[in-house]
């Protein structure tokens, strides 16, 4: 292996219980007098979300708020959010809630920074540019999983294509990102289990990636540890303030991880929650254990190293023996018929997920009898013959 690459690391970020109240005076010192902000339906009815609105008002910054989004954000969302924003005559954007928020938010940012239709800023081509520089974008997470709060990237949903798309820009990286483990207190425990499985699937990828990425190899083993250590304290102790905090460092440690690569689990993850709309944490839960085992043959030394890491004896098997007890524990299903995944559906999502823009860097080829036959043992929930 060639030792070579290019190494991003994220923005600042403010940790811990409380930071919340400081996002006033941060968004105040950037120069703006009018933000626009994001967040998803279930977030604008609590209360936290009322309280963030006028300690914005107390400072002298005038918000607005948009809250007309779909769980997994559609273009529609981002152009109206767009509209939104510059109908108040926004100067910046706070995002608040899980990844739809979050993707919508920076993609809000780009919508009105350029006159190109967003499907230009997909990841698998050129970054063209935008008309003007994208505004600031504030960053507060209320989930712990997506780690979009960290990212150069959205997730759209194009709704005639049925299809997801990654755009990317590097100025949608938020200037500054707020990780307030008060804000998670209210999550049912079913969410804190799929998003923490999502920050685990996260630097799972990034780990076994294909490319020399040492920064990126040592922060996933660590976010693979939180998640490992405090997942399901989280989950079973909802007002935990440490394992919540930890669990938000697991999800930001994640997608910062993944610049190094994704891989099989989230190009199949992607159509399925497309098409059946599935929560994608939910999904790539499902998938972990039957992608884990399709990669064996090429990825066995890597994950006995991680399993040594973590505490886990038995190399390989301990590992993938401890994923599939962590999703009993957690209430994870294991097929994905669960998912309302049907069988007639498993050759397009097949096809779909090698066009994927993570399918590349998955460790192993994976075409697309690969790909439908790890769908088929998903869907029988058999481990059996995947490494062959």
């Amino acid at each position: 292996m060639q030792l070579k690459g290019n190494w991003r690391i994220p923005t600042e970020i403010l940790a811990g219980a409380g930071r919340i109240a400081e996002l006033p005076q941060r968004v105040k010192a950037a120069g703006l007098s009018r933000v626009l902000v994001v967040t998803d339906p279930g977030v604008a009815g609590l209360p936290f979300l009322a309280s963030i609105l006028k300690s914005l008002e107390a400072v002298g910054i005038t918000p607005a708020l948009f809250k007309d989004l779909h769980p997994d954000p559609q273009h529609a969302d981002v152009l109206a959010g767009a509209a939104a924003y510059n109908a108040h005559g926004a100067e910046g954007v706070i995002a608040i809630g899980g990844g739809s928020g979050l993707d919508c938010g920076k993609s809000i940012a780009l919508a009105v920074s350029t006159s190109r239709a967003l499907w230009d800023f997909e990841i698998t081509q050129a970054t063209p540019d935008v008309d003007r520089p994208l505004p600031p974008i504030f960053a507060v997470p209320t989930t712990a999983g997506t780690g979009s709060e960290v990212g150069r990237a959205s997730v759209v949903i194009d709704t005639e294509k049925r299809r997801k798309y990654i755009l990317l820009h590097a100025q949608m990286l938020p200037r500054l990102v707020i990780l307030d483990p008060e804000l998670t207190f209210g999550l049912p425990p079913f969410i804190t289990a799929w998003t923490g499985m999502d920050a685990l699937a996260h630097s799972l990828e990034a780990y076994y990636g294909p490319f020399y990425h040492p920064i990126a190899d040592g922060i996933a083993i660590e976010g693979m540890r939180l998640v490992k250590e405090n997942l399901p304290t989280a989950f079973a102790e909802p007002h935990n303030a440490d394992a919540r905090m930890n669990m938000l460092a697991a999800a930001s440690m994640g997608a910062t991880a993944f610049q190094k690569a994704l891989g099989a689990i989230h190009a199949l993850s992607h159509p399925i929650g497309a098409r059946f709309h599935a929560h994608h944490g939910l999904t790539n839960a499902v998938l972990m254990p039957y992608v884990l085992a399709y990669n064996r043959p090429v990825i066995e030394a890597r994950i006995a190293h991680a399993a040594r890491a973590l505490g886990i004896e038995n190399g390989f098997d301990g590992f993938l023996n401890w994923v599939l007890e962590l999703r009993d524990a957690l209430n994870i299903p294991h097929t994905l018929e669960a998912l309302k995944v049907t069988p007639d559906a498993l050759e397009e999502l097949a096809e779909e997920a090698v066009a994927d823009p993570n399918t590349p860097d998955n460790p192993r080829v994976a075409n697309k009898a690969d790909y439908l036959r790890i769908l088929q043992a998903a869907m029988a929930g058999s481990l059996v013959g995947l490494g062959d």
